[in-house]
């Protein structure tokens, strides 16, 4: 069995056409077909049903599936560690990171990028939840997060900082000489919050619960500078961590209470390899 073979199978898995699937492969249909029929002989069973010019997995080639995927992603952790050999003079990685924490890694990335110019960065921004789902298919070197949920045993988890929460409020509102404001306070105001699927308003609806708080809630918007925008206009405010926060038209305001503190994560699979470049961004990161 050839780790050549496995990708052809994988190949044909996923586009269930082996014409469709040569052509991804940049190999000739007959190639494709010998080398999925030779490896179905050594297995002893059939991974497709051949109906024509169709297609379909079998339940053994269902299975097999995911063997296959795993021993390819083996194989490319081997060279993964090869590579890092180059002292990284080559290399990718790539980050998932949420939102609100854009600021701030913006800043690491473009550290990282002057010292290490030969490696190509890849940065997806995006919701916790989508951003663990990614991580979870191997879309990403490691994400960096909020987490205060119990830890998955497939993940490792690193604390990068705490952060507080805040509102945040146009310079210009008579709210903004307050040094600390109260969630009572905060619930009666009127706010414009990110979508449901970002963990920070997760966060804040399970705080407002805990007090029996209906918070004033006017708007729902999925892009953190338009949430800027609409609190310089002094009408709305909005709820972030401070690491959020950078701009000189609005007040970041701590909120009351010691459970207003959120942890920022480097969240990886466990049993993925490291590479050399990752650890050095993560150097990076605890000096932010």
């Amino acid at each position: 069995m050839e780790l050549r073979q496995l990708k052809y199978f994988l190949k044909a898995k996923e586009l269930l056409n082996f014409t469709e699937a040569a052509r991804a492969l940049n190999i000739s249909q007959s190639t494709l077909s010998q080398q999925i029929k030779q490896l179905e002989d050594e297995l002893n069973v059939p991974l497709f049903n051949r109906i024509g010019k169709r297609i379909t997995l079998t339940e053994a080639g269902s299975l097999f599936g995911e063997y296959a995927l795993q021993s390819i992603n083996r194989a490319n952790e081997g060279l993964l560690l090869l590579q890092d050999l180059k002292n990284l003079n080559t290399g990718k990685i790539t980050v998932g990171v949420i939102y609100s924490m854009r600021i701030l890694f913006a800043k690491t990335l473009i550290q990282f990028a002057k010292q290490y110019p030969n490696i190509k960065i890849q940065v997806v921004f995006g919701t916790t939840k989508d951003l663990l789902e990614k991580l979870n298919l191997h879309q990403f070197d490691f994400v960096l997060t909020f987490h205060e949920k119990p830890n998955e045993p497939h993940l490792k988890y690193q604390t990068l900082l705490n952060s507080n929460m805040v509102l945040v409020t146009a310079r210009k509102s008579p709210l903004a000489y307050k040094s600390t404001i109260a969630l009572t306070e905060v619930a009666a105001l009127p706010l414009a919050l990110p979508f449901s699927g970002y963990s920070t308003i997760q966060f804040f609806e399970e705080s407002f619960s805990q007090k029996n708080l209906n918070p004033n809630i006017c708007m729902e918007i999925n892009d953190i500078p338009t949430l800027f925008e609409i609190v310089k206009t002094g009408h709305w405010h909005t709820i972030l961590s401070d690491a959020s926060v950078n701009d000189p038209e609005v007040v970041a305001i701590p909120i009351e209470g010691e459970n207003m503190k959120r942890k920022i994560m480097i969240i990886s699979l466990k049993e993925a390899y490291e590479k050399q470049a990752v650890k050095k961004l993560y150097e990076l990161l605890r000096g932010i």
